[in-house]
């Protein structure tokens, strides 16, 4: 006859498997929500392609091939979707911008390239930037700034690139703040500007940019006595790490370095 603790043996053993079967049915269950929600976010951008700034949940749920009750099970409500497109939107810019920052080339290269990758974003997906940039969704204001953080997490990261840079030129870098955040303004600025007017092409606005961004660098070298040229590679390559999450304790580092 089977003893009793080979009784409690087996019962625990099942009591286990049992959970391990729990576990992995609702991992599974987990990471197919996950997919699902995913894809409802690029049906959203689809519709807001299409549909401009003004959409709603129904534009959603008809891009998407579903109903908005399904929609609702996975977003809380309008600003959980709202959320989830502006996170969206900075995984897609950041996927340029970063390699853009940290490519290993001449000054004005690297500024273009850095310029170019946001005026990129912007023209393939206008009625996206719109939408963050008013905070709201179909009418419905929201409580979250995308575009502001965004913009602080890469002026902070640009102000580490920047403050390297001047420390390694033997410069103040004191200044490196002020002007990370006044180039980011000015970017933005303008690519609101240029969403709307489209007065001239991206390359145009790009190398106008780039052209002004470079003339205030240059300015500030020389006044101490520093020459760079502007079309060859400085000897140190720094770069930074961008997260698209937004956490608060994400702080971006500079670095030395080459269901239905």
């Amino acid at each position: 006859m089977e003893g009793m603790g080979d009784r409690v043996k087996h019962g625990d053993g099942k009591r286990a498997g049992e959970q391990r079967a729990g576990d992995a049915r609702r991992d599974r269950w987990r990471k197919h929500r996950i997919a699902r929600r995913a894809e409802f976010v690029e049906a959203a951008l689809r519709a807001v392609d299409e549909h401009g700034p003004d959409l709603g949940m129904d534009d959603v749920a008809s891009a998407a091939g579903v109903t908005k009750p399904v929609l609702y099970r996975h977003f809380e409500d309008k600003a959980d979707l709202y959320l989830a497109l502006g996170q969206r939107g900075t995984e897609m810019l950041f996927e340029r911008l970063i390699p853009a920052i940290n490519a290993e080339l001449a000054p004005v290269p690297r500024i273009r390239m850095a310029l170019d990758a946001f005026f990129t974003v912007i023209e393939q997906h206008p009625n996206l930037y719109r939408l963050l940039s008013r905070k709201s969704f179909a009418d419905r204001p929201v409580d979250a700034d995308v575009v502001a953080e965004d913009k602080e997490v890469i002026a902070t990261a640009l102000t580490a690139l920047l403050g390297d840079y001047m420390r390694m030129l033997n410069m103040d870098s004191g200044a490196a703040e002020p002007w990370a955040h006044g180039i980011v303004g000015m970017v933005q600025n303008t690519g609101e500007w240029w969403i709307d007017k489209r007065t001239m092409s991206r390359d145009s606005v790009v190398e106008y940019l780039t052209q002004i961004i470079w003339a205030a660098i240059d300015g500030l070298t020389r006044q101490h006595g520093v020459v760079l040229d502007p079309d060859k590679p400085l000897e140190a390559n720094k770069v930074v790490r961008l997260s698209p999450q937004r956490r608060a304790d994400t702080t971006p580092q500079a670095e030395p370095g080459g269901a239905s």
